[in-house]
């Protein structure tokens, strides 16, 4: 089958970028990155570059309005012929253009609904987690629409918050299950591409 065309979108690390490649080098996801880009200068800019893969900085900064970012972006990604964004820890507000609607995903460190929308993010998130006393957490993969954290879910992945956790330890586990929930969600998009065509 046709490796699937990704464009990643950072603003961070980049550690969601480098699980992806790790599962392409493995041979556990039939995808290419396409088109890297990020909303500021970052350390996953360098992390990209040290991959082979040439990252973008589009500043989000310097845009009036999210519309104006994202048309950019989005041209990119036509350029580019890319298939699925993936938003990787991507902190800037986007738009969903029309034919890029049901085509991007996103990954947020909690079950959604729990724990999500404007300013829920990172350790944020896991704090509030831990505030709450709650005895799992984990994270969601869901289709991104115009709104915060609210598109269809695609993947959960579960994991407990332990005793004695503080936003380090609980953020690891959880990217720990990041790493397997969003290649899995890839592949179940590829999957409904190939059995609808679209």
């Amino acid at each position: 089958m046709t490796p699937l065309r990704l464009a990643v979108l950072i603003s961070g690390g980049g550690s969601t970028l480098l699980n992806l490649l790790d599962k392409i080098d493995q041979g556990e996801l039939n995808a290419t990155v396409e088109c890297v880009i990020a909303s500021r200068t970052c350390v996953g800019v360098e992390r990209s570059i040290a991959r082979g893969h040439a990252c973008e900085v589009i500043s989000a900064k310097k845009f009036a309005t999210p519309a104006e970012l994202s048309r950019v972006i989005f041209n990119r990604c036509r350029a580019a012929k890319v298939d699925l964004v993936i938003l990787g820890g991507f902190l800037s507000r986007i738009e969903v253009p029309a034919d890029y609607e049901g085509r991007v995903l996103n990954i947020h460190p909690s079950l959604i609904p729990s724990f999500c929308g404007h300013g829920m993010y990172g350790h944020h998130v896991h704090e509030a987690v831990l505030a709450r006393g709650c005895k799992v957490s984990g994270c969601t993969v869901h289709v991104v629409d115009n709104e915060y954290d609210h598109g269809p879910i695609v993947v959960q992945k579960v994991v407990p918050v332990l005793e004695g956790d503080d936003a380090d330890t609980l953020a690891r586990r959880v990217f720990t299950a990041e790493c397997e929930a969003y290649p899995e969600a890839i592949r179940l998009y590829a999957d409904r591409m190939r059995l609808t065509g679209k």
